[in-house]
């Protein structure tokens, strides 16, 4: 614990009277939650950023209520492929009384703990963007490629209504993109995770139909044990790709396949034996599964378990190729000695989850998601997700060591 006239209480007043990280509280108290986000609030505040910053900025709405904004930094050589800064306004619901402080009160502690949702995902590191951004404005910098810091809508949904469609765009064209840097995760040593490409998100429904009658009954061909054969060879599918991650001690969980049920519905009362039955899986395909001959082995599996079963996709990714980390990327090496030049180790993997960066991916534009926050405990998504003051603003140290590196390649 912290007392009057030591040294973490002189840092807390340091870190009170920052202005990186009053902007950044500022920004974790808006309440961009999912469902239904109302992103104005946001929207204002981003403009003032850029109005402080003297850099021009566009709001666009590739669908209604679902902004984009962009602020854009030209470089001298305007002509080249461009750098963008990707982050989502939005944050996923909070159980209040789950949290020890208020989800959205950015309260900090003596110890410099930031809490709020959204202070490890991803708030930190669009505010980190515009922050080293900032820091090299002051100091006169000049870089040979625009800057695009762009902030988008509804990431933690899927991205259907922002980034998925706004790849498609002309207003995206027009960014003329060569590169982008988007969200990370953090990292308990000393070693910083690095995203370099995702795994496929398959949300399939197995609708299953099968024969109804009195609960007293053995009747053939229920859906029940239609719904069973599935379950059954989707579990131990699970189970080889568990065997798989225990046993090579270099795989994360990136390089492995997921399957969890998620969603069971059906029956109308306890002895009828229902016409239908749904259940839902998702699951996470590795960038080595070929995409066909997985579909083509769910489908055998339900001719197999007696038919009547449809397959419904809320969510079927497309194999996305993973970016080069290689001499090829200019933009990688470019990074990489960043990195290298800042004496950071880093850990190349693939990304558990999936971001934005797989539709940026999916047109042909590099990207790499990279957080800079190790020592952290990872709590996206988490109660008392949190953030150190000193580790945030370290960040912007290290992003502008590799935002300037990148736009000058």
């Amino acid at each position: 614990m912290c007392e009057a006239g030591s040294d973490c209480s002189k840092k807390y007043q340091e870190w009170e009277s920052n202005e990186e990280i009053q902007l950044f509280r500022e920004y974790l108290r808006i309440p961009t939650v999912h469902p239904n986000v109302n992103y104005d609030e946001c929207v204002e505040f981003l403009k003032r950023q850029a109005a402080s910053l003297d850099l021009p900025v566009r709001v666009i709405e590739v669908n209604p209520r679902k902004p984009i904004v962009i602020i854009t930094w030209e470089g001298t050589a305007p002509e080249q492929k461009s750098i963008i800064l990707n982050s989502h306004m939005d944050v996923v619901p909070v159980y209040p009384e789950r949290w020890t402080h208020a989800p959205f009160g950015a309260e900090m502690d003596h110890e410099g703990r930031i809490y709020a949702r959204g202070a490890q995902d991803m708030k930190c590191v669009g505010m980190q963007f515009l922050a080293a951004i900032r820091a090299m404005r002051r100091d006169g910098v000049r870089l040979k490629r625009t800057i695009h810091a762009t902030f988008v809508p509804d990431e933690e949904i899927g991205g259907k209504l922002g980034m998925m469609e706004w790849v498609h765009k002309e207003s995206f064209r027009e960014l003329n993109a060569g590169f982008s840097i988007d969200e990370g995760i953090a990292g308990e040593g000393e070693t910083y995770p690095l995203f370099y490409g995702e795994r496929s998100v398959w949300h399939v429904y197995f609708n299953i139909s099968g024969t109804p009658g009195h609960g007293s009954l053995l009747l053939k061909g229920t859906a029940g044990q239609k719904a069973h054969y599935i379950i059954d060879k989707l579990m131990r599918f699970r189970e080889n790709e568990v065997k798989r991650l225990e046993n090579n001690p270099d795989f994360t969980i990136g390089d492995v396949t997921t399957v969890n049920i998620t969603l069971m519905k059906g029956g109308v009362q306890e002895n009828v034996v229902p016409p239908e039955l749904s259940v839902c899986f998702d699951i996470r395909l590795a960038v080595d599964v070929n995409h066909l001959e997985f579909e083509n082995q769910l489908l055998d599996w339900c001719r197999e378990a007696g038919g009547g079963i449809e397959l419904e996709y809320d969510q079927k990714c497309p194999y996305v190729k993973p970016t080069k980390l290689d001499g090829s990327n200019i933009y990688w090496v470019a990074f990489k000695d960043a990195l290298d030049e800042l004496g950071l180790q880093v850990k190349p993997q693939i990304f558990p989850g999936g971001t934005d960066s797989r539709y940026i991916r999916g047109i042909g534009i590099p990207a790499i998601g990279f957080s800079p926050m190790n020592h952290t405990p990872v709590l996206l998504h988490d109660h008392d997700e949190f953030l150190r003051a000193d580790t945030y603003l370290e960040g912007i140290r290290i992003y502008r060591k590799i935002i300037a590196n990148v736009a000058n390649a």
